[in-house]
C-alpha cells in the first residue's frame, strides 16, 4: 500500500515525462503535426484531466473522514474501531497540479 506521498511522486515522474516528450516533438515539427501524435497529447491531456479529479475526489473524501473523526459523536466510533485521521494527497506546488502544456 503506497502512501500518498509515494503517489504524489509517481504522478511528478509521469508529468516530467510528459513533459520530456513534448520537448523533444518541439524539435521535430513533422511529428508536432503528425495526427496520431496529436491524439496522443489529446489522450494525455484527458488522463492528466482524470488524475486532477482522482486528487480533488480523493481529497474530499479524506476532508470528510477527518471532519468525521474529529466530530461528536462520530469520534466515539472511530476510537472504538481506532480509526485514524488521514493524510491529504499533495504536490511539491501548485503548478504540478496543472497538465502539461502541449502546445496545441
Amino acid at each position: 500500500q503506497q502512501t500518498p506521498m509515494e503517489k504524489a511522486g509517481l504522478e511528478e515522474e509521469l508529468t516530467g515525462q510528459i513533459k520530456g516528450l513534448i520537448a523533444v516533438a518541439e524539435a521535430y515539427p513533422d511529428l508536432k503535426a503528425d495526427s496520431q501524435y496529436l491524439h496522443l497529447l489529446h489522450q494525455l491531456t484527458e488522463v492528466e484531466n482524470h488524475i486532477q479529479f482522482a486528487r480533488r475526489y480523493y481529497n474530499g473524501s479524506v476532508q470528510n473522514l477527518n471532519v468525521r473523526i474529529d466530530s461528536f459523536p462520530d469520534m466515539l466510533i472511530a476510537s472504538l474501531f481506532r480509526f485514524k485521521r488521514a493524510d491529504f494527497f499533495e504536490l511539491e506546488s501548485a503548478t504540478e497540479a496543472l497538465p502539461p502544456d502541449i502546445g496545441t
